[in-house]
């Protein structure tokens, strides 16, 4: 397996770390190591406009959406 050595971290990133990871009961090694996988592996890849789009129910029709332009105006005084 491999190791990974992480330099230069602000000293309130590592605090903020070990305190994640004693609330959860793991050390802050094993905590990183699952900080790292959710960020790469678990977590769901973006998805772009198109598939958000194709998503969308296909519901109604056009000219449910069409906006009114026939609406009475005002009088003017």
């Amino acid at each position: 397996m491999a190791q990974l050595v992480v330099r230069g971290l602000e000293d309130d990133l590592v605090v903020l770390l070990k305190q994640r990871a004693a609330a959860r009961g793991r050390s802050a090694e094993a905590e990183h190591r699952v900080i790292l996988r959710e960020a790469l592996v678990d977590s769901d890849p973006r998805r772009t406009f198109k598939a958000l789009l194709l998503s969308m129910p296909d519901v109604g029709v056009d000219d449910d959406y069409r906006p009114v332009r026939d609406l009475p105006r005002p009088d003017a005084e």
